[in-house]
């Protein structure tokens, strides 16, 4: 399974890391992503997605059903 949130598509970033001598030495810096199971009363049963916290944040704003929706006129199956 890959690093990339289902909603908002966060990845990992690619950058660099810099020493007291400017040496610079490539590092990558991961999304905070967590495996979430959320109930989804309009189907009645649970889903499984592997989100960013960010994109937690924003299903509590705009509401779950508001977001499968979106996935799903995105072509995701969930």
């Amino acid at each position: 399974m890959s690093r990339v949130c289902v909603v908002s598509g966060k990845r990992a970033m690619k950058g660099n890391k810099v020493s007291h001598s400017n040496h610079k030495t490539i590092k990558r810096t991961q999304p905070n992503l967590q495996d979430k199971r959320f109930w989804l009363a309009s189907e009645n049963r649970w889903i499984r997605l592997r989100l960013s916290v960010s994109a937690m944040r924003e299903i509590d704003k705009l509401g779950l059903e508001s977001i499968v929706r979106g996935l799903r006129a995105g072509g995701v199956k969930v």
